[in-house]
């Protein structure tokens, strides 16, 4: 199935001759100055950059006009840092300061109120994964905390959904200090586009922003990001593919753990090894015990690899487990996620370190079940009563219909 061709949420912009800037710019005296949160999916569906079209084209159409802030989150503004402490920088073309929102210090990763105090209203356009673990939606709650008490307006311009905005699975975090990979209690897979997940957000969290979505044109859920006629970014570093995206709820609940999930490699979350899975035949044997499953949607083949500096097992040839994606539309990449942990914990007890995966998991009840050796299947059914709570929630803030 493909999509009529999407127009996102700058699209739209442009289309509407900057209409909803204009509006904003009237209450603010003709006087309108802008910050834009963006990284290098900040693109029209002709491949023109948000920044530039704020910068340039806006200006003609909205009187008083002017960007003057850029703010970038995780992978910094250009989408290519895979590191932490990411400093402040200047944008070549524009040469506007680009505020990094990824620095070391827990408090360099929130707008400062004193930044967004010398602003009239924050534009975010960004492409998100789906994930409650990916931290573009960490960034933007923090927006939306911080434009709330600076009394300043927050703009989303929408994207599709990677993964089709479907799917609302995996289990929901516990009640636990939030982190960065954990804004607030939800499923690893959400469900909703970035400006659906604002509004929940906003609504939820009682924050009260000011927020306006610029929604897309010609999207429903159940598109993947293939069937939307808009090129391909790469989201974040390791992020290149939409087999990638679809198994990543799942795969990346082991990336903190002591396995590599192919980061540093040609296909980052379509392989699993480790050092200490020392052989072909142990390959084959992990890739059996998991085909053994007869899951419909993956399959499991034997496979090696060696990641690149700087993640897990550099330069190291490590054996493990290619997965190739049979059904993506039936995929629940959490419970695939069950799946490999289980095996692991069950091949290697002593070598693998399964504690790890709680950062990302964030659900004690479902690490206390693989510990206990239940079965994949009984563990994923246990989170249904949660995940029925939350699509009750998330239904009052979702902008487009599905797919008939």
């Amino acid at each position: 199935m493909t999509g009529a061709a999407t127009l996102t949420g700058i699209d739209n912009l442009r289309v509407q001759n900057f209409a909803p800037l204009t509006a904003l710019a009237r209450q603010h005296n003709n006087q309108l100055r802008l910050g834009l949160l963006t990284n290098q999916t900040g693109l029209t569906s002709d491949g023109k950059r948000t920044l530039d079209i704020l910068f340039n084209d806006a200006p003609k159409a909205v009187h008083g006009l002017r960007l003057t802030t850029l703010f970038s989150p995780e992978h910094g503004i250009f989408g290519t840092e895979d590191k932490e402490g990411i400093g402040n920088t200047t944008e070549p073309a524009t040469h506007l300061p680009v505020i990094s929102l990824y620095g070391v210090k827990p408090e360099d990763r929130r707008p400062r109120i004193e930044d967004l105090k010398k602003l009239d209203a924050v534009i975010v356009d960004l492409q998100d994964a789906g994930v409650r673990f990916y931290t573009y939606e960490t960034v933007v709650g923090y927006f939306i905390e911080a434009a709330a008490k600076a009394g300043i307006d927050v703009i989303i311009l929408d994207r599709p959904a990677l993964a089709s905005g479907v799917q609302v699975a995996g289990p929901v975090s516990d009640v636990v200090k939030e982190s960065y990979t954990d804004y607030m209690q939800e499923p690893v897979q959400h469900g909703m586009t970035l400006g659906e997940l604002a509004r929940f957000i906003n609504g939820e969290q009682h924050l009260n922003a000011r927020i306006t979505v610029v929604p897309m044109k010609g999207w429903q859920r159940g598109l993947w990001f293939d069937q939307t006629g808009l090129p391909w970014i790469n989201p974040s570093p390791n992020l290149r593919s939409m087999d990638a995206a679809a198994l990543y709820p799942g795969v990346a609940l082991l990336e903190t753990t002591n396995v590599s999930v192919g980061r540093g490699t040609e296909t980052p979350f379509e392989h699993v090894g480790a050092a200490w899975i020392t052989s072909d035949v142990e390959a084959q044997k992990l890739a059996d015990t998991l085909n053994d499953r007869k899951l419909p949607t993956v399959h499991f083949e034997p496979t090696s690899f060696t990641p690149e500096k700087p993640y897990p097992f550099a330069g190291q040839l490590i054996h493990g487990i290619h997965i190739a994606v049979l059904d993506r539309q039936r995929l629940d990449a959490p419970e695939l996620g069950v799946e490999l942990l289980s095996a692991l914990h069950r091949l290697y007890p002593q070598q693998f370190q399964l504690a790890k995966a709680a950062r990302l998991t964030v659900n004690q009840a479902t690490l206390d079940a693989v510990t206990a050796g239940k079965d994949p299947h009984e563990i994923a059914a246990a989170w249904e009563t949660d995940l029925q709570r939350y699509r009750e929630l998330r239904a009052k803030y979702l902008i487009y219909s599905y797919l008939p």
